[in-house]
C-alpha cells in the first residue's frame, strides 16, 4: 500500500500505519551477484503473507545497501512497493547515504514508486564536536523535499549518538515521524517516555521487544530480520506473542517469547562476528527463502560455518510446513 498522505498529516498518518512486526530485508543476489527479483517478490510476499510481517524496511544494512548501486536499490524499492500493494502491506525504503544527493534521489523514487515511509540514517559526522544544528539542518532539508514521513536512524556507525533532547528537536519538523534507535535501552525508554504524539520510538532487538510492548507500550517493531528468521510458515511464534502483549495477555505472551530461546541461541551461537548477512542468508535458505551470496566486502560463510549453522537449525525447534519438513 502507498501513504496517501502530505506532509502536515505524516505524524497522524504515522501513528495509524507505522505499527506492528516491520521486517529488515536481505537483499537476495544471484550466483553471478545481480540482484534476485524473483526471489526478493517470494521472499516479501511469504513475510507478508505467512509469517504476519505488517511492513518491510527495504535497503538497510542488512540488505547490503552498501553494495548496491543507486539503481539498483531504485529497483528493490519499486519490487517491495508493488508486493506490498499486492497485499496490502506497508513499506519504509532506506535512502540513507553519506552523500545528500544521493538520499533525495532516493527519496523522490521512494515517493514515486508508492513508499509509505522512508528512513534516513544520521550521516557520519564523528569529525564535528558539535553536531546538533547540522543534524537539524540535515534533517529539514530533507523533509522539505518530500511529503513522505521520515524516520531517523541513530546508530554508533556515524561515530556518535543522537541524544534524546536533539531528537525532540528534531522531531518538531512535522514530516519526521519515527526512529530507529540503536542505542541502550536507557536512553530509548527515555526518549520514549518524553516524546508523546511527537515522535514513534523503536529499535531492532527481537529480545527486548516484549518488554518494551509491556513495559513501554510500543506497538512498532523497527527493526531486524528475526520476523524472517524466527519464524515459518507454520511457526509463527514472534507473531503469537507480539499479539498476545498487544491484548494484554503478558503471561501466555512471555510463555510464548521464552519459548524460542533455542531458536535466538542456535542464531547466535553460530553467526561468525564478521558475517552477519552471510549468516542470516544462510538460515533463509535453511527456511526456504531466497538468500544467496553477499556482496563485497562482505565474506561468505565457510563450509564448516554453514555446516555449524545447518546442525544448529535442525536442533533449534522451528516447526517446519509438512512438505519442506519431508524434504
Amino acid at each position: 500500500m502507498s501513504g496517501s498522505y502530505d506532509r502536515a498529516g505524516a505524524k497522524q498518518f504515522a501513528r495509524e500505519h507505522l505499527r506492528g512486526i516491520w521486517c529488515a530485508a536481505p537483499t537476495p543476489f544471484r550466483a553471478d551477484l545481480s540482484l534476485d527479483e524473483a526471489g526478493f517478490r517470494a521472499n516479501l510476499r511469504h513475510w507478508f503473507t505467512e509469517l504476519g510481517v505488517d511492513g518491510v524496511f527495504v535497503a538497510g544494512k542488512q540488505g547490503e545497501f552498501f553494495s548496491m548501486s543507486v539503481e539498483e536499490r531504485k529497483r528493490s524499492f519499486t519490487l517491495a512497493a508493488e508486493v506490498a500493494r499486492e497485499t496490502g502491506k506497508r513499506t519504509i525504503m532506506s535512502c540513507s547515504d553519506q552523500n545528500l544527493d544521493t538520499v533525495l534521489e532516493l527519496t523522490a523514487h521512494a515517493e514515486a514508486c508508492g513508499a509509505d515511509f522512508i528512513v534516513v540514517h544520521a550521516p557520519v559526522l564523528h569529525f564535528l564536536h558539535d553536531r546538533d544544528e547540522t543534524l537539524v539542518e540535515y534533517y529539514r532539508h530533507i523533509s522539505e523535499r518530500t511529503r513522505l514521513g521520515i524516520a531517523l536512524w541513530s546508530h554508533p556507525d556515524s561515530g556518535y549518538l543522537m541524544s534524546p533532547d536533539l531528537c525532540l528537536r528534531i522531531a518538531q519538523n512535522p514530516g519526521v515521524v519515527a526512529i530507529k534507535y540503536s542505542v541502550p535501552r536507557e536512553m530509548y525508554a527515555e526518549l520514549s517516555r518524553r516524546a508523546g504524539d511527537a515522535l514513534l520510538v523503536s529499535t531492532a532487538s527481537e529480545d527486548e521487544w516484549l518488554d518494551n510492548i509491556l513495559e513501554l507500550g510500543w506497538r512498532l517493531y523497527l527493526c531486524s530480520s528475526p520476523p524472517a528468521m524466527l519464524q515459518t510458515a507454520a511457526d509463527t511464534r514472534m507473531r503469537e506473542y507480539t499479539d498476545l502483549a498487544f491484548a494484554g495477555r503478558a503471561e501466555e505472551a512471555r510463555r510464548v517469547f521464552d519459548s524460542l530461546a533455542p531458536v535466538r541461541q542456535a542464531i547466535r551461537s553460530t553467526k561468525p562476528g564478521g558475517k552477519p548477512q552471510a549468516h542470516t542468508k544462510y538460515w533463509m535458505e535453511l527456511l526456504g527463502q531466497a538468500g544467496g551470496p553477499v556482496r563485497r566486502p562482505m565474506l561468505p560463510l565457510t563450509e564448516a560455518e554453514r555446516a555449524a549453522t545447518r546442525a544448529a537449525f535442525a536442533g533449534c525447534g522451528l516447526k517446519l510446513p509438512t512438505r519442506q519438513a519431508a524434504e
